[in-house]
């Protein structure tokens, strides 16, 4: 079995503020609730603990403050197996998200950086150099914009393999495109950042302008992969949603898994997709990733998904 290389999650951890209700309120309207909790959630941090949770060898980078909430945070992390050494803590509120789910699972959220802003080039420099690397290195755009694009030269000159996942979408420079491995927007992210609405189009604009590849999640419709060899699409598996919260994180957590562990593309594609289906059928962020043998018992039940070549 090839070495498997480790993963390094620079980004967000927040302590999510979730309340269900039975339908979103629209502008102006109160509604009843059904329940409410906390969860740890963060884009980083939810990637970091969907990877080490599948058994991947994680370490996660990052800003929490001096309060109850960063405390929680870097003990669940450590709690899920992931390396935290490299998680600071600032003068500043730990970053938090407040969600409102429906009964269909659908989902709003407002995100308050918080100490994530903190995250610097002097905080990039010592996860990579703190790191048993090169391997994986997993992006998202809740910290500053500045940060990751320092990341992203400092770990393509070390050698790194790239993935961002450009959530929230905002602009990216064409410069930083080419030093891309992959980049993982969903469906609405690849609109807004290309201007298609048509993934398959998005997914080849985005290869165009450099991305090494381009891998656009669709929801229930699976997912739609672009690279210099062609254009694979990989369906969903059809669960009951229950909380669509963090199941990006945990089909990139589960991607990244694969990746490390050296399996073709067409075979992570359809690894990730499993554990998003899982995750949607639980509540909460992490508390919704799986562990290896919980992944394992789903696709005996459901099977994993084939991704195939898809002609233009």
């Amino acid at each position: 079995m090839p070495l498997v290389k480790p993963i390094l999650v620079i980004g967000s951890l927040n302590m999510d503020l979730v309340a269900r209700c039975a339908a979103l309120p629209r502008a102006g309207q109160t509604v009843f609730g059904s329940d409410f909790f906390t969860a740890p959630g963060g884009k980083g941090a939810n990637q970091a603990v969907a990877a080490a949770r599948l058994g991947a060898r994680v370490s996660m980078a990052g800003c929490v403050g001096a309060d109850q909430f960063g405390t929680e945070l870097i003990e669940r992390l450590r709690g899920a197996g992931v390396q935290s050494d490299a998680v600071q803590v600032v003068p500043a509120p730990t970053g938090t998200a407040l969600i409102t789910i429906d009964l269909a699972g659908a989902n709003t959220i407002v995100v308050i950086s918080g100490a994530n802003a903190a995250c610097d080039a002097a905080l990039v420099d010592r996860a990579l150099t703190g790191t048993d690397g090169p391997g994986i290195l997993l992006l998202q755009h809740e910290i500053p914009q500045e940060t990751n694009a320092y990341a992203i030269h400092m770990a393509r000159a070390a050698g790194w393999f790239i993935v961002l996942n450009p959530a929230p979408a905002r602009p990216l420079t064409t410069e930083l495109l080419p030093l891309l491995d992959i980049i993982v927007p969903n469906e609405t992210e690849a609109a807004d950042i290309t201007g298609s609405t048509d993934p398959y189009q998005a997914a080849h604009l985005l290869s165009g302008q450099g991305a090494r590849a381009a891998l656009i999640t669709l929801g229930g419709d699976g997912a739609l992969y672009c690279d210099a060899g062609g254009t694979l699409r990989c369906p969903a598996v059809a669960v009951e949603a229950v909380d669509t919260t963090a199941a990006g994180d945990a089909y990139i957590g589960a991607l990244a898994t694969a990746l490390a562990e050296g399996r073709g593309m067409a075979e992570c594609l359809g690894f990730a997709a499993a554990a998003a289906a899982l995750a949607v059928t639980r509540l909460g962020a992490q508390p919704s990733l799986a562990s290896r043998s919980e992944l394992a018992a789903f696709i005996a039940r459901h099977g994993m998904p084939a991704a195939r070549p898809l002609s233009p």
